[in-house]
């Protein structure tokens, strides 16, 4: 059963690569925005912002990258809403496949294409002079908090993509997503904001696994926010798997 299932995604997630290495622009278009944000604020902004920081762009690389992987997971949005007015689900289900494999494959291309973007993102801020003396466990330790806080995202973007009634809605809901990183402390420290909006900013998800990757790259100790980055990428992501399968269930029953 194990073999099958894996299988089946495998084959599905061949097909949904397929569809996104014909339009390599969503990818490159993914990478843009927060280029563009990052652009502007270390070389318009940068230099009124106290971060203690040598580097503004050491700084505020975390929160670009979240909002990296949040543009992108608008497009898998749009690709899975894409595929249920088509009619394909609904000839997936009169084959003998496994029924979540049709999901996990939009969300192995959502990684995948994702893990791409911010590689350019990463590329474009060692021009800017980003620079870590992180080792190799630091780095592997950075990609597994963005791999899962991709995963958390991208099936909320599968409810998304299930639940609209129109294109423009599947990707609409990245929006709040895209938001949420100004409002924490990736740009500025929680510090030097006004009571309700600090209190917000301090204990929403974005703030822990941004302090987290930012001490990574710094080398620094990352102390117990590390757990609390973990717990809030795993707790997303349980929670999103298990009403993205329902919402899965009910909209093809």
């Amino acid at each position: 059963m194990t073999t099958h299932y894996v299988g089946d995604t495998v084959v599905l997630t061949r097909r949904t690569v397929r569809h996104v290495t014909r339009s390599v622009d969503t990818i490159i278009t993914t990478a843009v925005m927060p280029i563009a944000i990052m652009l502007l604020f270390v070389y318009v902004f940068g230099g009124a912002i106290d971060t203690d920081s040598s580097s503004y762009v050491n700084y505020m690389l975390p929160g670009i990258l979240l909002i990296t992987i949040a543009s992108g997971i608008a497009y898998t949005a749009v690709r899975l809403f894409t595929d249920l007015k088509s009619g394909i689900f609904e000839r997936f289900q009169s084959m003998p496949i496994a029924r979540a494999s049709v999901l996990w494959a939009h969300v192995l291309t959502s990684l995948a294409a994702n893990l791409v973007s911010l590689v350019i993102v990463v590329g474009v801020a060692l021009l800017m002079g980003f620079r870590s003396g992180a080792d190799l466990l630091a780095w592997l330790a950075v990609a597994g908090i963005l791999v899962l806080f991709t995963l958390a995202m991208t099936w909320i973007a599968v409810i998304a993509g299930l639940s609209a009634s129109t294109v423009e809605g599947a990707g609409a809901f990245s929006y709040p997503l895209i938001f949420l990183p100004f409002i924490s402390s990736a740009f500025v420290p929680t510090e030097t904001m006004p009571g309700p909006v600090r209190v917000f900013a301090e204990n929403q998800p974005v703030t822990s696994i941004v302090n987290t990757i930012r001490d990574l790259f710094a080398q620094q100790p990352v102390g117990h926010n590390i757990w609390i980055a973990l717990a809030w990428c795993v707790g997303i992501l349980v929670v999103a798997y298990a009403a993205a399968m329902v919402t899965y269930r009910r909209r093809i029953a």
